[in-house]
């Protein structure tokens, strides 16, 4: 879903919620840190090492952070963390909520820090603004534990070193194919085609009646279909995560015309715990979508 406008990039303090069925217990002398989905949780752990115990609130490659549901658990969990990270933009009000409601914990918004001047809310796509996040979070927890300060700036320069190589690769997607057009069943990967030149021509009417779960116009299914079954897309991008009747037929639709399918996710797929070898999957997914 498309939200609130981004206010400035600010470090404030608050108690965020954990749980989700991964909820944090004693941490072992570790930073308690919390984050609202697996994939702000694996950029936490990139960061913050051994000495950071990691939770992740939404983990499960089926569940839909906009219609998540906390529990007592959450907000228990929630009070051992001294680090808070949520997306924000209005995509996981869930935990902005819980946050509000407690206080102890400094409290990170990745859509805040991105700030990519962009109502579309799904950053963990914005490649800059994931590095801007990678140094805020070093920066937190540096004055949680000024002794490993080091560690965890290093930390982050190794990781943003492997975004950059990522950001290079999707550049070169771009170069290679400039002007491609693409429908897409969600604008999740938004800031990945839009740094890949990528043109998604999507119908607005299409793809916000999609996100809220509402009836698609029968004009926009219309000029969908007709720009799929008549080859004037290259691939469809396809929220593999929320699939519903009308999207499993425009991706049925689009094999059968011969076009190539992407699947991208909103959180990390079952195996998967690394931030870069998910987005380097995908990357590469949408590099071969092209080239076919």
């Amino acid at each position: 879903m498309f939200a609130v406008t981004a206010t400035a990039a600010t470090v404030s303090f608050a108690l965020a919620a954990c749980g989700g069925g991964n909820t944090g217990g004693d941490t072992g002398g570790k930073i308690g840190a919390v984050a609202s989905t697996d994939v702000w949780g694996s950029v936490l752990a990139a960061v913050g090492g051994d000495q950071v115990q990691v939770t992740s609130i939404i983990h499960d490659p089926a569940a839909d952070p906009h219609s998540y549901e906390t529990t007592p658990q959450d907000a228990i969990a929630a009070q051992k963390a001294q680090l808070t990270l949520s997306n924000g933009g209005g995509y996981d009000d869930f935990f902005t909520k819980l946050a509000d409601m407690a206080s102890g914990a400094r409290k990170l918004v990745a859509y805040d820090i991105a700030a990519t001047g962009d109502e579309n809310e799904h950053v963990w796509y914005d490649l800059p603004g994931v590095e801007k996040v990678a140094d805020q979070v070093a920066d937190q927890l540096g004055k949680l534990r000024p002794a490993a300060a080091a560690t965890f700036t290093a930390n982050a320069e190794a990781f943003k070193a492997k975004v950059g190589r990522l950001a290079n690769t999707v550049g070169q997607v771009g170069a290679a194919h400039p002007g491609t057009k693409v429908i897409a069943t969600e604008p999740i990967a938004h800031y990945l085609l839009e740094a890949a030149k990528v043109t998604d021509v999507t119908p607005p009417e299409f793809s916000r009646a999609v996100e809220q779960e509402s009836d698609v116009p029968p004009a926009a299914y219309a000029e969908v279909n007709a720009l799929v079954s008549g080859k004037q897309v290259k691939a469809v991008v396809n929220n593999a995560q929320t699939a519903s009747p009308v999207t499993k037929a425009l991706v049925d639709n689009a094999k059968k015309a011969g076009l190539s399918v992407v699947d991208v996710t909103e959180t990390l797929p079952a195996g998967t715990t690394d931030y870069i070898a998910w987005m380097t999957g995908q990357v590469t997914a949408l590099a071969g979508a092209l080239n076919s």
